[in-house]
């Protein structure tokens, strides 16, 4: 080996044991890596066995080919994790053949040396693991090993945890965060920062409003908050239809207020609030009660309307009606008077994207904005609606705006900022991650006197109960199962602080006023479908209020591989990185053939003969002669008139899979629950 050898840049020197692992590097490359065993003589510590590492085992070499490599080298490198007598007996050595002056106590990876690597390393290029510190290839290693151990997780969570492992330099907290440790320096994924528009704000004595309105304003605010001032710049009280973009709790629900008010108490048309559950319609008919019951008539029309229309709560008359889509829609399909309408706000239009019930509201602006039309040509005092459409979350407003025939109003201000935490755990362990992180903030503070509060969202009303049961602190399940009074309570209490957490479903992700500073999601899905961006950018911006919190927490637990239902394409670990990195969708109405038969009845029943120009007018593509052909098939339509049949299913909201089964259901006498139950069941088993 000697006469091979030439010329060796680095002899390194680790102590293993009672021997020294030795590796000999030329280039950058190493020549070979071998085991020393000193003994001890009466001249002081000379080799003693040199066995050389080869693929089958070890090559015993003369003692003296040590010396003769040492000689070699141009440096001696001497591990600094050698104990102080290892140090001693080579620094002996190697004076005894004059090679002294060539060795060096360096700082090295202990892990490199055992597999015969020489890696030098600095407080900078190293990882602490165990107590010392290691290379940050070997760190990266001890991971992925710790990782295999603990589960599969996906590339983008190993690479996070890498990127984390690197910038923190502590092998042993990052392993914890697999544990379920929240050490938030480690969990915070980033930071969405706060940000200010430069928006002059308009003040409110300039506003030339109906003056019960004008005083109102008057009485709350000296300027309007910055969307708002937006909105008037751009023709809100001049009539003009909007479309307002802007984050929760920068008072875009004030923009609908001020307009319906003022053109309602000008004799203009009532207004219409809409929005998509009926959770959202019962409070806000609650706040229109009592800030504006003085002024107006506030009635509400929910989606339940449509089975029990007994007329008990729903005046149409009233001043503001305060309605769920489909409760209004209802009302068109079945040919109620809604009198003269002034202004429709459509609160979360957003929804125009999701399965299911995109389509419906839809549908429903198209046949409100022909019954608008209708009426105003028949009555010359009537002038038509002024419509504001509402959202905190669009991915393409530009062109949303533009197919609702509507100016864009897009403010992006953030009021507070908001930090992204991510964490690792199993089923089993998120409630307990989740009791430590409700505990943790409502034992704070913030800035303006108000506690720390909690919304978990999860994925099914089940796991709300369950979840809310295992907290310490004061908390409660909410959901669409609860009745209402049931409901209030628990949004009483919350907002006197006696709550430190609600556990909900997607019912809260729509904007039901809970001030909470934080968000925790126990699952990445609502029911057995992923989040979309829109949807989870949608419940995170809950998480934070101006008026009383400093900055906003979101937390997302996610366990490593798993899945809520065998029809799901990823695991919730790559989900979770999606939704952190990814674009927000753009909102876009997508039509089956089910969801276009439906709509194009609907619009046969409201609209006649003008059901095609309605179909045309759609923020969707509507495949309108496909359906109309499909309606004449199954008998819903006899020319552009429907049936008795056809007017039965759109007045109940039936699809045609449902009205079939339902119609043979009857034909051969089941039980009527039967019949509910089979056609709850029809999703089930597509």
């Amino acid at each position: 080996m000697s006469k091979q050898v030439q010329r060796v840049d680095t002899l390194f020197l680790h102590e293993v044991g009672d021997d020294y692992a030795v590796v000999a590097r030329r280039d950058g490359e190493r020549l070979f890596h071998a085991r020393l065993q000193t003994k001890e003589t009466d001249a002081g510590p000379r080799p003693g066995k040199f066995r050389v590492k080869t693929a089958n085992g070890e090559d015993p070499r003369s003692p003296d080919e040590f010396v003769e490599i040492a000689r070699l080298a141009d440096r001696i490198r001497v591990s600094e994790q050698t104990s102080r007598g290892g140090r001693r007996e080579v620094r002996d050595l190697l004076d005894g053949y004059q090679l002294a002056e060539k060795a060096k106590v360096v700082r090295t990876c202990r892990y490199c040396a055992g597999n015969g690597r020489y890696s030098p390393i600095t407080d900078e290029r190293s990882v602490e693991a165990d107590g010392e510190r290691i290379c940050q290839d070997c760190a990266i290693r001890e991971l992925e090993r710790e990782l295999a151990f603990k589960g599969d997780l996906t590339g983008a969570a190993e690479d996070r945890l890498e990127e984390l492992l690197l910038d923190v330099g502590d092998l042993d907290r990052i392993v914890g965060l697999l544990e379920g440790q929240l050490d938030p320096d480690l969990t915070k994924f980033d930071e969405v920062s706060a940000n200010t528009d430069d928006v002059d704000p308009y003040p409110v004595s300039d506003l030339d409003l109906h003056p019960g309105v004008q005083v109102l304003l008057e009485d709350r605010f000296e300027t309007l908050l910055p969307v708002q001032s937006l909105s008037v710049q751009n023709g809100l009280t001049d009539g003009e239809d909007q479309l307002v973009v802007s984050a929760t709790a920068t008072g875009k629900t004030l923009i609908g207020e001020i307009a319906g008010l003022h053109r309602a108490l000008s004799g203009n048309g009532k207004l219409l609030f809409l929005v998509p559950l009926v959770a959202l319609a019962n409070q806000k008919h609650e706040d229109f009660e009592d800030e504006y019951g003085d002024l107006v008539d506030v009635s509400i029309r929910v989606g339940s309307s449509r089975i029990r229309d007994d007329g008990q709560a729903f005046d149409p008359n009233a001043d503001v009606i305060v309605g769920t889509y489909e409760g209004i829609d209802h009302a068109l399909r079945t040919g109620r008077d809604l009198g003269d309408v002034g202004t429709v706000v459509i609160d979360e239009v957003h929804t125009l994207q999701e399965e299911g019930r995109g389509h419906r509201l839809d549908g429903l602006i198209t046949r409100l904005k022909h019954y608008c039309e209708q009426r105003a040509q028949a009555r010359e005092s009537y002038a038509g609606a002024q419509w504001i459409y509402l959202s905190a979350t669009v991915g393409n407003p530009g062109g949303l705006a533009k197919k609702l025939r509507a100016n864009l109003v897009e403010f992006e201000e953030r009021p507070v900022p908001i930090e992204r935490h991510v964490t690792f755990a199993d089923g089993q362990e998120k409630p307990r991650i989740t009791n430590k992180l409700v505990r943790r903030e409502y034992d704070k503070e913030s800035s303006k006197g108000y506690r720390g509060q909690t919304i978990v969202f999860t994925n099914s009303r089940r796991r709300c109960h369950e979840v809310a049961r295992k907290l310490d602190y004061p908390a409660a399940a909410y959901h669409a199962g609860l009745d209402y009074g049931k409901r209030k309570q628990v949004e009483r209490q919350f907002g006197d602080q006696d709550l430190a957490a609600v556990v909900t479903t997607a019912a809260l992700a729509a904007g039901v006023d809970f001030p909470a500073s934080q968000v925790v999601f126990d699952t990445l899905a609502m029911g057995i479908e992923w989040l979309t961006v829109q949807e989870f950018e949608q419940m995170l911006g809950r998480a934070g209020r101006p008026d009383y919190h400093d900055r906003g927490k979101v937390y997302m637990l996610v366990e490593p591989d798993a899945v809520y239902h065998n029809s799901m394409e990823m695991s919730e670990d790559e989900v979770a990185f999606k939704l952190l990195k990814g674009e927000m969708e753009d909102v876009v109405t997508a039509y089956d053939q089910n969801a276009a038969i439906e709509e194009v009845l609907a619009n046969i029943v409201v609209g006649g003969s003008a059901a095609k120009r309605l179909s045309e007018r759609m923020v969707g593509d509507v495949p309108t002669k496909h359906a109309v052909g499909k309606l004449l098939e199954y008998g819903f339509i006899d020319g552009l008139e429907p049936t008795d049949l056809g007017r039965t299913v759109t007045t109940h909201f039936l699809d045609p899979d449902e009205a079939f089964k339902m119609l043979d259901g009857v034909r051969k006498g089941l039980d009527p629950y039967r019949i509910a139950a089979e056609i709850e069941l029809l999703g089930e088993e597509d």
